[in-house]
């Protein structure tokens, strides 16, 4: 497969067979492998888009009795129980260098997920998606030399100002949460970051091991901030293994199968395909925030959005990458 060959945006790996947790050749068990490879590929890739936003979406639940940080929190540290599981990554032999890439990874991961729910416990699902999707966009923009390119930076920019036209914000309030803004755009950044150093771990970790590390150190990172108040919350509550269940399956949704799934598309999928695929996924946001959550976004926030999906998917095929 190609060294070089970037897609655009959308996905959380920079190459096909060289990117870090999504880009890894799977493992497991060879019953799942058989499974998964009868079904067609575009299909995982847009399954595992509809699990980040199933798995966001029903996490929402969580945030009153365990807090934002205490959700994002439990799912962490199960998400990690259950990789570590199934991984088994060694660190016998690994650099100092190795070994610090893998935990800046983490603490991306941690931070692009802590901060997305953040930002929709204050505007809609949709308007976060699209915000945070700037992130691999404006990687992939950055690390092009087509002219071309620049209008579609300028695209997406004009999407974002449109998606911040809103009429009202979450639960009726006046306007997009400022705050809400500034938390997606966080998680924006920390999706950039991500993505840069999730190809370095790629060449360096085989199968899942890069994941379950990774995930570890995001689970880690996170828990000074949200494990009191997820102890608490499971404690106090008198639904406490409900709400133990919750977390257990809102987290094997969202990052266990969804990375599952995309290293399986992307086996066979091309990077420009998987791409433009991805590049979808603020749509499957909208759809999942109105479906489960009851939200929807104004006219010219949809058209907003339909300008950062066009960017990207424009970048995408504009890329000259080969395949």
């Amino acid at each position: 497969m190609p060294e070089t060959s970037e897609h655009t945006s959308g996905s959380r790996e920079l190459t096909e067979g060289s990117a870090g947790p999504v880009g890894e050749v799977a493992a497991g068990p060879a019953t799942a492998r058989e499974a998964t490879g009868r079904i067609p590929a575009p299909v995982l890739a847009v399954a595992a888009m509809f699990t980040v936003q199933l798995g966001v979406a029903w996490s929402t639940s969580l945030f009153e009795p365990l807090g934002v940080a205490g959700a994002t929190s439990l799912r962490l540290l199960v998400a990690a129980a259950v990789l570590l599981v199934i991984a088994r990554p060694s660190l016998a032999g690994r650099t100092p260098r190795q070994l610090a890439t893998v935990a800046l990874l983490g603490l991306a991961s941690g931070g692009m997920t802590l901060l997305f729910a953040a930002s929709i416990q204050r505007i809609p699902m949709g308007v976060t998606s699209t915000i945070e999707f700037l992130g691999p966009l404006g990687v992939a923009l950055a690390s092009s030399r087509r002219l071309s390119h620049a209008g579609w930076a300028a695209l997406a920019g004009l999407g974002v100002v449109l998606l911040c036209l809103a009429d009202d914000g979450l639960n009726g309030a006046d306007g997009l949460d400022t705050v809400g803004l500034a938390l997606a755009g966080a998680a924006a950044l920390c999706w950039a970051v991500y993505i840069v150093f999730t190809r370095r771990v790629g060449q360096v970790f085989d199968g899942f091991q890069g994941l379950a590390v990774s995930i570890s150190v995001a689970a880690v990172a996170v828990l000074p901030v949200g494990g009191a108040s997820a102890w608490h919350g499971l404690v106090d509550s008198d639904r406490t293994l409900w709400l133990l269940a919750q977390g257990v399956g809102v987290a094997l949704l969202f990052p266990v199968a969804t990375y599952m799934l995309e290293m399986t598309a992307l086996r066979r999928l091309s990077s420009r395909v998987f791409g433009v695929l991805t590049s979808l996924e603020p749509g499957v946001a909208v759809l999942i925030g109105f479906l489960v959550l009851g939200q929807s976004l104004a006219p010219v926030q949809l058209a907003g959005l339909g300008c950062v999906v066009l960017a990207s998917i424009a970048a995408t095929l504009g890329d000259r990458g080969e395949e």
